[in-house]
């Protein structure tokens, strides 16, 4: 299929103008249980498929390996129904709430991220104001 990402925008000139979308065309859209705030998965859409989440009420991605649409559920029954759509501040990823119904992840597994698995990270510990340690949040962006 070549419904490509380099036709002129399907979505409001105001909302297509706040997305910064990699050189293929596509925005990161990360997928999150509406209710639980589970993290499901990760997904990727062009214009046409935020379009067609934004107004369908199921979500459609678009697939960087086979080069076409699909939308979660036609094929394995496990539909994501859209509760919630988000655009992060830099306009470089969205946030997907859904209801999930049966596994997210083709693996069969709930979320993509248990099949990954726990990759061991050192466990953080913010320090408590009682060390003498002011808690205030670092100005600026999220990069630094």
């Amino acid at each position: 299929m070549t419904e490509s990402h380099t036709s002129p925008s399907p979505l409001p000139p105001e909302l297509s103008a706040r997305l910064k979308r990699d050189p293929a065309g596509l925005v990161a859209a990360v997928v999150q249980q509406y209710d639980t705030r589970e993290v499901l998965m990760l997904g990727w859409m062009d214009d046409e498929a935020l379009r067609r989440t934004l107004t369908e009420g199921r979500v459609t991605y678009w697939s960087r390996s086979r080069q076409e649409y699909w939308r979660k559920g036609d094929t394995s029954g496990h539909h994501q129904y859209v509760k919630a759509v988000h655009l992060d501040c830099d306009g470089d990823a969205l946030l997907v709430e859904v209801d999930q119904v049966g596994a997210a992840c083709h693996t069969g597994t709930r979320t993509c991220f248990q099949a990954g698995g726990d990759l061991g990270a050192v466990v953080g510990e913010r320090p408590s104001s009682r060390d003498g340690f002011a808690c205030t949040a670092p100005s600026g962006n999220h990069e630094g």
